[in-house]
């Protein structure tokens, strides 16, 4: 059925990047592979699902403040001097030409500052009446899924053309948790490339077995206050890790609550601004995708 469509748009354009040849280039030699990626992924996705409104969520920050002082060890691995992401050279200037592209298409675009794409993500999914399809090769993400709307995630990590379709019993087969326990889960294993140590010894296999034990993990620290069934060893790790455990929620959560600006979130029937769209499809090469884009709106 058709709904609204969430891009995490910086997942997106990433998978562009690396997954299409530099040699893909504008006509002054700038290369263009991430735009012409995105663009086509956009174009599949919409011939696909014919979602009723698609939104391209943003990183307006993509190490938020909240999130640092929380756990400052928090994405640290890719700040740059200057305190900016760590970000390919080629890419960066490409950034700013799908921005472009997506306004003079007519597609919502929604950033907010101080917070990241997957917050902006939350948001909307809380506030969605009806079905909701989430598009990332980001697994944090498989925290939104939610069989009784439904609200379910597209997994790109096979690329777009072979998306995985992410619901609550594709949680519980793969992580063997409750389907909507991920957040927890992923608090107690931890997730070295978000920067997130994790409980110590506990393990992927240790995580499922706790979360599905007690059912969630204030009910698994309420056990380690008191009598629960936890081993000796399992105690004293989780014990030790209450500091950690005390602060992690809010940094592996999603905010549901951010305050984003007013937009019309509706797919366009065609492009709203089709004159920036000629000069960026002639400045850039981006002919091509742009034709097939249209085309599918």
């Amino acid at each position: 059925m058709p709904g609204l469509m969430l891009l995490d748009t910086p997942s997106l354009y990433y998978r562009a990047f690396y997954g299409i040849p530099e040699s893909m280039t504008s006509p002054d030699g700038m290369p263009v592979n991430a735009v012409r990626g995105v663009i086509d992924m956009i174009a599949m996705l919409v011939r696909q699902y014919s979602p009723h409104e698609l939104v391209a969520c943003m990183d307006a920050d993509w190490r938020p403040a909240f999130r640092v002082a929380a756990i400052p060890t928090y994405k640290t691995h890719r700040v740059a001097e200057g305190g900016a992401e760590e970000t390919p050279d080629t890419l960066a200037p490409q950034v700013p030409v799908i921005e472009q592209v997506l306004d003079a298409v007519g597609i919502a675009r929604i950033g907010v500052p101080g917070y990241e794409a997957d917050d902006v993500m939350g948001t909307l999914t809380a506030r969605a009446s009806g079905q909701v399809d989430v598009v990332t090769g980001d697994r944090d993400l498989f925290q939104l899924v939610d069989d009784s709307r439904p609200v379910r995630v597209l997994y790109t990590a096979r690329g777009v053309k072979n998306l995985q379709v992410v619901d609550e019993v594709a949680v519980a087969e793969k992580y063997g948790i409750p389907g909507r326990s991920y957040a927890d889960f992923a608090t107690l294993r931890g997730d070295p490339s978000d920067g997130l140590p994790g409980v110590p010894g506990v393990g992927d296999k240790t995580a499922a077995a706790l979360i599905t034990r007690f059912g969630s993990l204030e009910a698994l620290l309420r056990a380690v206050d008191g009598d629960g069934d936890l081993t000796s060893g399992q105690r004293a790790r989780l014990s030790a890790a209450r500091d950690y455990l005390r602060v992690a929620p809010e940094v592996v959560r999603v905010a549901r609550d951010a305050p984003l600006p007013e937009a019309d979130l509706t797919l366009p029937a065609k492009p709203r601004d089709p004159d920036t769209l000629t000069a960026l499809s002639e400045r850039y090469g981006l002919g091509g995708p742009l034709e097939r884009l249209t085309s599918a709106l």
